[in-house]
């Protein structure tokens, strides 16, 4: 996990369950978990970034598109550093009313890596003028988030794809998408609500109604590193059911390829936020 700190800091990066309680009038607690995926070749090869930028009630996901692995590249080292210079970029922004597209084109510039990533960050802003209170988001591919309102499902975000299994992407190469493709996304919001964001390893494993039944059976909707985590780890056991009619599934039929049960392994990212 890519964490925030003021500029003048150092930023550190880890592998956590972590959460954040922040203090203002317009606040959200955060939590993330990661499960890295499991292959033959390798016990254990993670792609996927994420971060929690407390100052800034922001938060953020990015795949590592895997396809880059036959070429020899690994496409985590351009997605954990999308992320680090993103939260670079929101070091300059306002609490409350970061500019998202500002911070990705910047992020974007600077990321050097090669690879490619689709990232999802959002911010809770306090100034849109027809809302107290509002989720922005930016989205590029097959990343993204879910709002849950009294344990059920009041907004998805949908999917950029070029063909099936082929997200839109930001990447240093000549047919890579730019950052102007992302789709920007506003929400409204009230205290109670919860984000879940996610990767494609939790979005294409998991459906909006097994996350509402997660939590109406969760007690201690606060604990939101021990939320992420059980939605994390539900989608893993999604992911290798090889019986599961699930959304990538289900996505792949509609695409007109060879119906094939089963879930898509991949690394999987969640990140909660709760509402307060």
């Amino acid at each position: 996990m890519i964490k925030f700190k003021p500029r003048n800091r150092k930023t550190s990066m880890k592998k956590s369950c972590s959460s954040a309680h922040l203090q203002h009038s317009c606040d959200m607690i955060m939590g993330s978990f990661y499960l890295p995926k499991r292959t033959r070749k390798s016990r254990r090869c993670g792609q996927d970034a994420h971060f929690l930028c407390r100052e800034k009630l922001t938060l953020g996901v990015a795949d590592g598109v895997g396809g880059w692995l036959k070429k020899g590249i690994d496409s985590g080292k351009y997605s954990r550093e999308l992320l680090k210079n993103s939260v670079a970029a929101l070091d300059l922004e306002n609490r409350g009313s970061a500019n998202l597209r500002r911070v990705l084109e910047e992020a974007f510039c600077m990321t050097k890596s090669e690879g490619s990533s689709t990232p999802c960050i959002i911010t809770l802003r306090d100034d849109d003028h027809d809302h107290e209170h509002c989720l922005n988001a930016l989205n590029v591919g097959d990343s993204g988030f879910m709002l849950f309102r009294n344990n059920k499902c009041k907004f998805k975000s949908s999917s950029q794809q070029h063909r099936f299994n082929q997200p839109y992407q930001l990447g240093n190469f000549n047919y890579g998408d730019g950052p102007d493709i992302a789709t920007e996304i506003v929400v409204p919001v009230e205290s109670g609500d919860v984000v879940v964001a996610g990767t494609d390893g939790l979005l294409d494993n998991m459906f909006p109604y097994e996350i509402e039944e997660i939590l109406s059976r969760t007690q201690d909707d606060k604990n939101v590193a021990k939320l992420a985590k059980t939605v994390a780890k539900y989608a893993s056991y999604n992911a290798t059911d090889r019986y599961s009619d699930s959304l990538f599934s289900r996505a792949r039929k509609l695409a007109g390829n060879k119906p094939r049960l089963g879930g898509k392994i991949d690394d999987i990212s969640v990140v909660v936020a709760k509402i307060i």
